[in-house]
């Protein structure tokens, strides 16, 4: 005889094994697009066995149309946003994404508390009563919707700080660690509290508490370690959607949320140990980190230099790096960096680049570029991979970085970087820094490389000044040079 209820629990086990295949394939670029494939046929199975479920256990009509009609505006959006967005504008989007799954576990505890402790003559609280499971059940709801709270604004900091709309400098208020200690321990005594007698006051109190650290939290870091930020609270988002589970008991969705909350966390501590940053630190809102004084330090002129001028040193050149950033992504200069690649390389020229964990605010965002642009993997190497070459190279392009080739993250202990391992693609012979302005980057610092000897300038838009140099080295093959 068919049992829908076990067909359903083996759905949800197929679906959370293509779930462990998705990040599986995720990590490595030739595997990446069956590893999207696998996420959303998992998905899809995830879907349809809810939804018999709901209709198996005799939801109303109201209820089932508000089900079909949230999913179709759902994916509506869904897909609307895939297809516009921009690969720079990818960050802003994860952070906000990850701000709905926080607002979702919120309601999923408020709705869990209006549903039992908010009716305590209710039959789902009598039946938690005589289990004994009613004070766990207050736990899972009050913890559910602090993550969730926690999640939903620090997401929406995270948000307005990528996409511009915030200043990325941190948030220095007095006392700020004892605040976010202060919140935490309160919020223990308020769960504490809400276990023994809960009351409706206390649920608004720790939900009002959560909203605040989260918003908090986020805006006390600075700009530079805003990829971790992001990652972290893809952390965040999957422990918000297993208390959810919890609440609802669904085992698929408590699985998936511990997936994605251990994945982001060990991402971040990766993260973290590639920028020498404290993982507890950055988790816990720059815990212990203070500003640096502000840089007015008079580094001199800068040099410049044009795209001929340009093509030239690269045409003389024995072995060129490249070290692209968020102004690559920006001006979607990679086709022509992909070109300028392949005609260096047909001259006998050594071209490599050299990615940095966090270039372009968000990991692999550099390496998914050139991917695209059909760039060879085994000349595109990490930091850690090519840092002790640049010392020789002739000449290093740095298009659209700043915050990751700064030298006074090694140099200036004050600096706001300080301590964040960067490419020394000052030790080049020579530099050709690609930048629309002499503006300082995302963290807010500026930039002591710009002024060096061995350093030019080449400002414009990226992709017309990568274009500008291919005309150059074509016109100089024509010539017969």
């Amino acid at each position: 005889m068919f049992d829908l209820e076990t067909t359903a629990t083996a759905a949800y086990v197929v679906a959370a094994l293509l779930f462990v295949l998705s990040l599986a394939g995720l990590s490595k670029h030739e595997t990446s697009r069956a590893g999207i494939s696998f996420g959303i046929v998992g998905m899809a199975i995830a879907l349809i066995a809810t939804i018999a479920l709901a209709v198996n256990h005799q939801i109303e009509p109201l209820g089932l149309g508000l089900l079909v009609v949230a999913m179709a505006i759902g994916a509506v959006i869904g897909l609307w946003r895939a297809r516009i967005v921009e690969m720079t504008g990818m960050p802003e989007l994860i952070a906000l994404l990850h701000s709905f799954v926080g607002l979702a576990a919120v309601l999923v505890g408020w709705n869990g508390y209006l549903h039992v402790e908010g009716d305590p003559t209710g039959a789902e609280a009598a039946q938690l009563g005589q289990e004994g499971m009613l004070g766990i059940h207050s736990a899972e709801v009050v913890i559910g919707v602090f993550i969730g709270a926690v999640t939903f604004t620090g997401s929406i900091v995270a948000n307005l700080k990528l996409s511009a709309r915030m200043k990325s400098a941190p948030l220095m208020l007095p006392g700020k660690n004892v605040l976010n200690v202060g919140a935490l321990v309160v919020f223990v005594a308020l769960t504490v509290w809400f276990v023994i007698d809960p009351q409706l006051w206390v649920l608004a109190v720790v939900t009002v508490l959560a909203l605040l650290l989260g918003w908090h939290l986020v805006a006390s870091i600075g700009g530079g370690d805003m990829p971790v930020v992001v990652s972290m609270l893809n952390s965040y988002s999957g422990w918000a959607a297993a208390a959810a589970g919890f609440l609802l008991g669904n085992d698929l969705l408590i699985v998936t949320g511990a997936l994605v909350g251990s994945s982001g966390a060990y991402l971040s501590y990766i993260m973290c140990k590639a920028m020498n940053r404290s993982f507890i630190s950055v988790i816990a809102g720059g815990f212990g980190i203070e500003a640096g004084p502000a840089d007015d330090t008079d580094y001199g002129e800068h040099r410049e230099i044009t795209a001929e001028g340009a093509a030239e040193l690269l045409a003389s050149a024995g072995s060129v790096i490249i070290t692209p950033g968020y102004g690559m992504a920006v001006a979607q200069a990679q086709y022509g960096v992909a070109d300028l690649t392949r005609r260096l390389r047909e001259r006998g020229i050594d071209v490599r680049f050299g990615i940095h964990p966090v270039a372009g605010r968000l990991p692999g965002h550099m390496n998914v570029l050139l991917a695209e642009a059909k760039v060879p993997y085994d000349i595109v190497l990490e930091m850690d991979e090519i840092n002790d070459d640049f010392d020789g190279t002739s000449v290093v392009l740095v298009i659209g970085a700043n915050d990751t080739v700064n030298p006074a993250a090694s140099e200036d202990p004050g600096s706001p970087i300080a301590g964040m391992p960067v490419l020394k693609v000052w030790q080049a012979d020579n530099v050709i820094v690609f930048k629309r302005s002499m503006a300082s980057g995302y963290a807010g610092v500026q930039n002591p490389l710009f002024f060096r000897e061995n350093t030019q300038m080449l400002f414009g838009d990226a992709k017309d000044r990568v274009d500008a140099i291919n005309a150059a080295l074509s016109e100089a093959v024509h010539a017969g040079h």
